[in-house]
Protein backbone atom coordinates (compact mmCIF):
# COMPACT_ATOMS: atom_id res chain seq x y z
CA UNK A 1 0.00 0.00 0.00
CA UNK A 2 1.27 3.70 -0.81
CA UNK A 3 2.08 6.66 1.61
CA UNK A 4 -0.52 8.27 0.10
CA UNK A 5 -3.12 5.37 0.13
CA UNK A 6 -2.18 4.95 3.60
CA UNK A 7 -2.59 8.72 4.39
CA UNK A 8 -6.22 8.57 2.50
CA UNK A 9 -7.12 5.76 4.75
CA UNK A 10 -6.38 7.18 7.92
CA UNK A 11 -8.15 10.62 6.89
CA UNK A 12 -11.14 8.55 5.90
CA UNK A 13 -11.02 6.05 9.40
CA UNK A 14 -10.78 9.55 11.56
CA UNK A 15 -13.90 11.22 9.86
CA UNK A 16 -15.62 8.15 9.98
CA UNK A 17 -14.90 8.06 13.51
CA UNK A 18 -16.41 12.05 14.01
CA UNK A 19 -19.44 10.68 12.28
CA UNK A 20 -20.45 7.84 14.31
CA UNK A 21 -20.09 10.59 17.38
CA UNK A 22 -16.16 9.90 18.42
CA UNK A 23 -15.18 13.16 20.37
CA UNK A 24 -11.89 11.43 20.19
CA UNK A 25 -9.98 9.28 17.54
CA UNK A 26 -6.38 7.96 17.67
CA UNK A 27 -4.17 5.74 16.15
CA UNK A 28 -0.88 3.50 17.26
CA UNK A 29 0.93 1.38 16.03
CA UNK A 30 -0.03 -2.50 16.79
CA UNK A 31 2.90 -3.78 19.02
CA UNK A 32 3.96 -4.83 22.16
CA UNK A 33 2.88 -3.08 25.27
CA UNK A 34 6.51 -2.96 26.64
CA UNK A 35 6.29 -0.34 29.61
CA UNK A 36 2.81 -1.70 30.54
CA UNK A 37 4.30 -4.94 30.31
CA UNK A 38 6.26 -4.50 34.04
CA UNK A 39 3.63 -1.91 35.39
CA UNK A 40 0.44 -4.61 35.42
CA UNK A 41 3.11 -7.20 36.24
CA UNK A 42 3.91 -5.30 39.58
CA UNK A 43 0.01 -4.23 39.97
CA UNK A 44 -0.57 -7.71 39.98
CA UNK A 45 1.75 -9.25 42.44
CA UNK A 46 0.96 -6.44 44.87
CA UNK A 47 -2.77 -8.29 44.89
CA UNK A 48 -4.16 -4.53 43.52
CA UNK A 49 -6.88 -6.27 41.13
CA UNK A 50 -9.20 -7.64 44.44
CA UNK A 51 -10.98 -10.77 43.36
CA UNK A 52 -11.08 -9.57 39.93
CA UNK A 53 -8.70 -13.01 38.98
CA UNK A 54 -9.59 -12.48 35.44
CA UNK A 55 -6.93 -9.50 35.42
CA UNK A 56 -4.72 -12.67 35.60
CA UNK A 57 -5.69 -14.03 33.13
CA UNK A 58 -4.50 -13.50 29.00
CA UNK A 59 -1.35 -11.49 30.49
CA UNK A 60 0.49 -11.93 26.58
CA UNK A 61 -3.27 -10.81 25.02
CA UNK A 62 -3.50 -7.87 26.99
CA UNK A 63 -0.07 -6.42 25.95
CA UNK A 64 -0.09 -8.17 22.59
CA UNK A 65 -2.93 -6.67 20.09
CA UNK A 66 -1.49 -9.47 17.25
CA UNK A 67 -2.57 -12.10 19.81
CA UNK A 68 -5.90 -10.96 19.82
CA UNK A 69 -6.14 -9.92 15.50
CA UNK A 70 -3.21 -12.12 13.96
CA UNK A 71 -1.63 -9.88 11.72
CA UNK A 72 -2.47 -6.72 13.17
CA UNK A 73 -0.88 -3.15 12.01
CA UNK A 74 -3.05 -0.45 14.33
CA UNK A 75 -4.98 -0.04 16.89
CA UNK A 76 -7.75 2.92 16.41
CA UNK A 77 -8.60 4.52 19.98
CA UNK A 78 -11.98 6.29 20.62
CA UNK A 79 -13.14 8.06 23.19
CA UNK A 80 -17.26 8.33 23.69
CA UNK A 81 -18.72 11.65 25.88
CA UNK A 82 -20.70 10.52 28.91
CA UNK A 83 -21.20 13.12 30.63
CA UNK A 84 -24.58 14.28 31.43
CA UNK A 85 -26.55 17.33 31.53
CA UNK A 86 -27.32 17.15 35.54
CA UNK A 87 -26.33 15.01 38.46
CA UNK A 88 -29.57 13.10 39.65
CA UNK A 89 -28.00 12.41 43.16
CA UNK A 90 -27.75 14.80 45.82
CA UNK A 91 -24.58 14.60 48.87
CA UNK A 92 -27.57 12.63 51.31
CA UNK A 93 -28.78 10.50 48.85
CA UNK A 94 -27.73 6.85 47.79
CA UNK A 95 -25.57 7.58 44.84
CA UNK A 96 -24.89 5.80 41.03
CA UNK A 97 -21.96 6.38 39.10
CA UNK A 98 -22.59 8.89 35.75
CA UNK A 99 -21.71 6.34 33.12
CA UNK A 100 -24.51 3.79 34.53
CA UNK A 101 -27.69 6.89 34.46
CA UNK A 102 -28.86 5.34 30.99
CA UNK A 103 -28.54 2.09 29.12
CA UNK A 104 -25.92 -0.56 29.19
CA UNK A 105 -22.76 1.77 27.31
CA UNK A 106 -21.48 -2.17 25.82
CA UNK A 107 -24.22 -2.15 23.92
CA UNK A 108 -24.67 1.38 22.77
CA UNK A 109 -20.96 1.83 21.91
CA UNK A 110 -20.68 -1.87 20.61
CA UNK A 111 -23.32 -1.56 17.84
CA UNK A 112 -21.04 1.66 16.58
CA UNK A 113 -18.42 0.07 16.12
CA UNK A 114 -19.80 -2.78 14.30
CA UNK A 115 -20.82 -0.23 11.81
CA UNK A 116 -17.55 1.41 11.87
CA UNK A 117 -15.86 -1.55 11.11
CA UNK A 118 -18.43 -2.67 8.49
CA UNK A 119 -18.33 1.13 6.78
CA UNK A 120 -13.78 0.32 6.34
CA UNK A 121 -14.85 -2.80 5.11
CA UNK A 122 -17.31 -1.55 2.66
CA UNK A 123 -15.07 1.28 1.58
CA UNK A 124 -11.66 0.33 1.64
CA UNK A 125 -11.70 -3.01 0.80
CA UNK A 126 -11.16 -6.69 2.84
CA UNK A 127 -9.75 -6.04 5.74
CA UNK A 128 -9.68 -7.85 9.18
CA UNK A 129 -10.58 -6.21 12.11
CA UNK A 130 -12.04 -6.58 15.59
CA UNK A 131 -13.99 -3.99 17.95
CA UNK A 132 -13.77 -3.85 21.62
CA UNK A 133 -15.51 -1.46 24.00
CA UNK A 134 -14.73 -2.92 28.03
CA UNK A 135 -14.96 -6.26 27.16
CA UNK A 136 -11.91 -8.32 26.54
CA UNK A 137 -8.41 -8.12 27.30
CA UNK A 138 -6.83 -4.89 26.48
CA UNK A 139 -5.27 -2.19 27.72
CA UNK A 140 -7.56 0.45 26.70
CA UNK A 141 -6.17 3.44 28.71
CA UNK A 142 -2.48 2.56 27.46
CA UNK A 143 -3.87 2.75 24.06
CA UNK A 144 -5.50 5.60 24.23
CA UNK A 145 -2.20 7.32 25.78
CA UNK A 146 0.12 6.00 23.20
CA UNK A 147 -2.40 7.32 20.27
CA UNK A 148 -2.35 10.96 21.86
CA UNK A 149 -5.69 11.31 22.69
CA UNK A 150 -5.02 11.86 26.43
CA UNK A 151 -2.79 11.46 28.75
CA UNK A 152 -3.18 9.29 31.91
CA UNK A 153 -3.93 11.09 35.04
CA UNK A 154 -2.79 10.43 38.42
CA UNK A 155 -6.00 8.64 39.22
CA UNK A 156 -5.04 6.46 36.27
CA UNK A 157 -8.15 7.19 34.07
CA UNK A 158 -7.42 9.06 30.45
CA UNK A 159 -7.79 12.60 30.67
CA UNK A 160 -7.78 15.34 27.89
CA UNK A 161 -7.33 18.64 28.11
CA UNK A 162 -10.16 20.14 26.32
CA UNK A 163 -12.67 17.90 27.76
CA UNK A 164 -12.06 16.00 30.82
CA UNK A 165 -12.67 12.08 31.60
CA UNK A 166 -15.97 11.21 31.39
CA UNK A 167 -15.69 9.32 28.20
CA UNK A 168 -15.98 5.93 27.55
CA UNK A 169 -12.98 3.93 25.93
CA UNK A 170 -13.18 1.58 22.80
CA UNK A 171 -11.32 0.40 20.22
CA UNK A 172 -10.88 -1.06 16.63
CA UNK A 173 -7.53 -3.46 16.16
CA UNK A 174 -7.22 -4.11 12.34
CA UNK A 175 -4.77 -5.10 9.57
CA UNK A 176 -5.16 -1.98 8.20
CA UNK A 177 -1.88 -0.45 8.10
CA UNK A 178 -2.66 3.54 8.86
CA UNK A 179 -0.75 6.98 9.63
CA UNK A 180 0.38 6.83 13.71
CA UNK A 181 -0.63 9.39 15.89
CA UNK A 182 2.11 9.97 18.78
CA UNK A 183 1.72 10.39 23.16
CA UNK A 184 1.38 13.66 24.49
CA UNK A 185 2.20 15.74 27.17
CA UNK A 186 1.31 14.78 31.47
CA UNK A 187 -0.53 18.02 32.52
CA UNK A 188 -1.35 16.80 35.96
CA UNK A 189 1.63 19.28 36.95
CA UNK A 190 1.96 19.11 41.05
CA UNK A 191 -2.10 18.42 41.17
CA UNK A 192 -2.91 16.08 43.68
CA UNK A 193 -7.17 16.91 44.05
CA UNK A 194 -7.87 13.27 42.90
CA UNK A 195 -5.75 11.37 45.63
CA UNK A 196 -7.02 13.76 48.55
CA UNK A 197 -10.24 13.25 48.25
CA UNK A 198 -10.91 9.61 47.79
CA UNK A 199 -12.31 8.15 50.78
CA UNK A 200 -10.77 4.94 50.65
CA UNK A 201 -7.14 5.52 50.00
CA UNK A 202 -6.89 3.85 46.71
CA UNK A 203 -5.02 6.67 44.78
CA UNK A 204 -1.07 7.04 44.96
CA UNK A 205 0.23 8.58 42.04
CA UNK A 206 -0.81 6.81 38.66
CA UNK A 207 -1.57 3.90 40.34
CA UNK A 208 -5.28 2.65 41.75
CA UNK A 209 -5.08 -0.33 44.14
CA UNK A 210 -8.56 -1.68 42.71
CA UNK A 211 -9.12 -3.55 46.18
CA UNK A 212 -9.69 -0.38 47.95
CA UNK A 213 -11.68 1.46 45.26
CA UNK A 214 -15.30 2.13 45.86
CA UNK A 215 -16.14 1.44 42.07
CA UNK A 216 -14.61 -2.15 42.76
CA UNK A 217 -16.34 -2.63 46.17
CA UNK A 218 -19.56 -1.76 44.80
CA UNK A 219 -19.38 -3.70 41.38
CA UNK A 220 -16.73 -6.34 40.90
CA UNK A 221 -16.96 -7.41 44.42
CA UNK A 222 -18.79 -10.45 44.98
CA UNK A 223 -18.11 -10.96 48.48
CA UNK A 224 -18.92 -9.10 52.00
CA UNK A 225 -17.51 -5.84 52.05
CA UNK A 226 -15.09 -5.62 54.71
CA UNK A 227 -15.66 -3.52 57.77
CA UNK A 228 -12.41 -1.33 57.34
CA UNK A 229 -14.58 0.48 54.60
CA UNK A 230 -17.38 1.72 57.54
CA UNK A 231 -17.64 5.11 56.89
CA UNK A 232 -15.78 5.78 54.01
CA UNK A 233 -18.56 4.89 51.38
CA UNK A 234 -19.92 8.50 51.30
CA UNK A 235 -23.11 6.89 50.08
CA UNK A 236 -21.80 4.95 46.33
CA UNK A 237 -23.80 1.66 45.51
CA UNK A 238 -22.61 1.83 42.70
CA UNK A 239 -19.55 3.23 41.50
CA UNK A 240 -17.61 5.67 42.16
CA UNK A 241 -16.85 9.47 40.49
CA UNK A 242 -15.48 11.35 43.13
CA UNK A 243 -11.73 11.09 41.44
CA UNK A 244 -13.28 12.54 38.50
CA UNK A 245 -15.23 15.27 40.09
CA UNK A 246 -12.91 16.78 41.97
CA UNK A 247 -10.21 16.92 39.22
CA UNK A 248 -9.65 20.52 37.63
CA UNK A 249 -9.45 19.60 33.97
CA UNK A 250 -13.24 18.08 34.16
CA UNK A 251 -14.73 22.25 35.05
CA UNK A 252 -14.50 21.57 30.81
CA UNK A 253 -16.74 18.49 30.86
CA UNK A 254 -20.07 19.13 28.26
CA UNK A 255 -23.15 17.12 28.07
CA UNK A 256 -23.25 14.17 25.81
CA UNK A 257 -25.56 14.28 23.02
CA UNK A 258 -26.12 10.46 22.77
CA UNK A 259 -30.33 9.98 23.88
CA UNK A 260 -29.49 6.03 25.32
CA UNK A 261 -27.05 7.69 28.02
CA UNK A 262 -30.50 9.93 29.27
CA UNK A 263 -31.43 8.76 33.17
CA UNK A 264 -33.63 5.81 32.83
CA UNK A 265 -37.12 6.69 33.26
CA UNK A 266 -37.92 6.84 37.20
CA UNK A 267 -33.94 6.71 38.17
CA UNK A 268 -34.04 10.05 39.30
CA UNK A 269 -36.58 10.06 40.98
CA UNK A 270 -35.47 7.55 43.79
CA UNK A 271 -35.25 8.13 47.10
CA UNK A 272 -33.49 6.33 50.25
CA UNK A 273 -37.32 4.62 50.71
CA UNK A 274 -37.89 3.80 47.35
CA UNK A 275 -34.01 2.00 47.44
CA UNK A 276 -34.65 -0.09 50.96
CA UNK A 277 -37.82 -1.25 49.45
CA UNK A 278 -36.51 -2.46 46.29
CA UNK A 279 -37.74 -5.64 45.22
CA UNK A 280 -35.83 -7.78 42.51
CA UNK A 281 -38.85 -7.92 40.15
CA UNK A 282 -38.70 -4.35 40.49
CA UNK A 283 -34.85 -4.45 40.21
CA UNK A 284 -35.13 -6.45 36.82
CA UNK A 285 -37.60 -3.86 35.24
CA UNK A 286 -35.85 -1.04 36.08
CA UNK A 287 -32.56 -1.99 35.08
CA UNK A 288 -33.51 -4.32 32.42
CA UNK A 289 -30.81 -1.93 29.61
CA UNK A 290 -28.42 -1.09 32.15
CA UNK A 291 -24.80 -1.72 33.67
CA UNK A 292 -26.35 -1.70 37.01
CA UNK A 293 -27.57 -5.18 36.52
CA UNK A 294 -24.67 -6.50 36.36
CA UNK A 295 -24.17 -6.28 40.08
CA UNK A 296 -27.13 -8.56 40.61
CA UNK A 297 -30.00 -7.55 42.67
CA UNK A 298 -28.25 -9.20 45.36
CA UNK A 299 -25.15 -7.19 45.29
CA UNK A 300 -27.31 -3.94 44.65
CA UNK A 301 -28.62 -4.49 47.64
CA UNK A 302 -25.60 -5.66 49.34
CA UNK A 303 -24.09 -2.05 48.50
CA UNK A 304 -27.28 -0.32 50.14
CA UNK A 305 -27.75 -2.64 52.82
CA UNK A 306 -23.69 -1.60 54.01
CA UNK A 307 -24.13 2.34 53.45
CA UNK A 308 -27.32 2.40 55.57
CA UNK A 309 -25.24 0.52 58.41
CA UNK A 310 -22.85 3.39 58.17
CA UNK A 311 -25.35 5.68 58.38
CA UNK A 312 -26.81 3.61 61.28
CA UNK A 313 -23.89 3.95 63.02
CA UNK A 314 -22.87 7.40 62.08
CA UNK A 315 -25.91 8.59 64.00
CA UNK A 316 -25.56 6.38 66.86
Amino acid sequence: MTTSQIEKNTQLVKNQAKKQGFEYVGISKAEFLQEEASNLEKWLKNYMHGKMHYMENHFDKRLDPTKLVPGSRSVISLLYNYFPKQELFSKNDYKISKYAYGEDYHFVIKSKLKDFLRYLQETIGEINGRVFVDSAPVMERAWAKKSGIGWIGKNSLLLTKQRGSFYFLAEIITDLPLSYDGPIKDYCGTCTRCIDACPTEAITPYVVDASKCISYLTIELKEEIAQDFKGKMENWIFGCDICQDVCPWNRFAHNHQQKHFNPLPTLGEMEKADWHELTEETFKKIFKKSAIKRTKFVGLKRNIDFVRQEKRLANN
